[in-house]
């Protein structure tokens, strides 16, 4: 049974074309006996005597399957006697870095495949794959807080204890450089199963298996300390709709906490009400905290609703302009003066692409000038919004400081944008 410290871990997995992320999955639910009794079925007969492939489990649209390769995110599910897991399963090719976006959303934990049959191994300090640093990138851009990187297929290298060591050493110096905290470096062949479930078997490495690993990451958790933060999704009456049924506005908080008795101020109209009441799930409750999806009734009437902000007093700020790091996801650039629509909580407004400061070079890890940014680039960008917005550094509120970027005449999500500092209207 799941302990308080030991939730459910959704992680995410990335890499190159390749690496074996399928294969990986398909292995942790084979192991976990996560297989239907029909799909294993299924396995054994494609197989026809041959070993099965693991990689069938995962590549579920028929465009995977006829281009071997994984396209859209797919969300599986597992568990062991400890902890249960929420796999996300990222696209490797750089077309769908938008979906391995969407994947490292949210996400506790990010497992990074390296196929060492991949690397000059020969070389010192041995070369990463431009993808290994894109995804380990932009994890640590979405504030991903467990980056895991798995080095796969040792099965394939005639002497794999060297070699991994040093691939770890070329992993350890790019995190650092970087500023990525990894969470663990592991060994592993998803084919044959070594060190993905039961622990390797080897003098030259003594750590956990890649699932023992995972069972001991903690989850991500809101702050809850700090001032209210609740982005309105819908305004609703309870009950049937009708008569003297309170007005419940409905949200999920992005930091802090709330209990009856408060007193909150609306973003952006800045009228102040007392907390009357709360519901979750359909009950009444005293008191919710970040991370939660809550209902709150306000003491008297007040003009609120979706894309408004419920905070404590003071503490949310109208904002117009702002720097951010924007990850760009579009075949079309990134372009000085256009504009664009972006959505911030549950707000949708105008905004205009005032500057590009800087690309990141993901080979070198130093910033480039820059006019445009390219797809799967990252740069540093200032932006400017035609409503004032309650914006927050990224750093400090994940919803408060995120944006999504849609081009306004293909509808595409063409970025995200992460507030690095804002400038307050006086």
């Amino acid at each position: 049974m799941a302990t308080a410290q030991h939730k459910a871990l959704r992680f995410m997995t990335a890499g190159s074309v390749d690496d074996g992320k399928s294969t990986l999955i398909g292995r942790l639910l084979f192991d976990s006996r996560a297989i239907l009794a029909d799909q294993l079925d299924h396995l054994h007969a494609r197989a026809k005597g041959e070993p099965i492939d693991l990689s069938l489990l995962t590549d579920g649209l028929e465009a995977e399957r006829e281009q071997g390769i994984t396209i859209d995110v797919a969300y599986r599910y597992f568990a062991t006697p400890s902890r249960k897991f929420i796999i996300a399963d990222a696209p490797g090719h750089e077309q769908y870095t938008r979906n391995m976006v969407t994947a490292a959303a949210g996400s506790d934990a990010a497992v990074v495949l390296v196929d060492i049959t991949k690397l000059d191994l020969a070389a010192r300090p041995v070369p990463l794959l431009p993808q290994t640093r894109r995804h380990s990138l932009l994890a640590q851009l979405l504030r991903v807080p467990g980056i895991v990187f798995a080095v796969n297929k040792l099965d394939a290298v005639a002497d794999p204890g060297p070699a991994f060591a040093a691939v770890s050493e070329a992993l350890n110096a790019f995190a650092k450089e970087a500023g990525i905290e990894v969470a663990g470096i592991v060994p592993v062949s998803a084919l044959r199963g070594d060190n993905v479930t039961e622990p390797l078997d080897a003098p030259w490495y003594t750590g956990p298996s890649l699932l023992q690993l995972l069972e001991s990451l903690p989850t991500a958790e809101e702050r809850t300390a700090g001032p209210l933060s609740l982005p309105v999704q819908y305004v609703a009456r309870e009950g049937d709709g009708t008569g003297d049924q309170p007005r419940v506005l409905w949200g999920r908080i992005a930091q802090g906490a709330v209990k009856v008795g408060d007193e909150i101020q609306v973003f952006p109209s800045g009228q102040k009400a007392i907390v009357a009441g709360l519901r979750r799930a359909g009950e009444k409750v005293g008191s919710a905290t970040a991370g939660q999806s809550a209902g709150v009734v306000l003491d008297r009437q007040l003009d609120v609703s979706r894309g408004d902000w419920l905070s404590t007093p003071g503490t949310l700020a109208a904002t117009r302009r702002f720097t951010a790091t924007l990850a760009w996801l579009d075949t079309e650039p990134a372009t000085l003066g256009r504009k664009y629509w972006v959505r911030h909580g549950n707000r949708w407004v105008q905004a205009r692409l005032v500057e590009v400061t800087s690309t990141l070079d993901i080979h070198t890890l130093q910033p480039q000038p820059a006019h445009q940014l390219h797809v799967n680039e990252i740069g540093q960008v200032v932006v400017e919004v035609q409503q004032a917005l309650p914006l927050a550094p990224f750093a400090d509120n994940r919803v408060g400081g995120a944006l999504i970027v849609v081009d306004p005449a293909s509808h595409r999500t063409s970025g995200a944008l992460l507030v690095r500092q804002h400038e307050v209207e006086g």
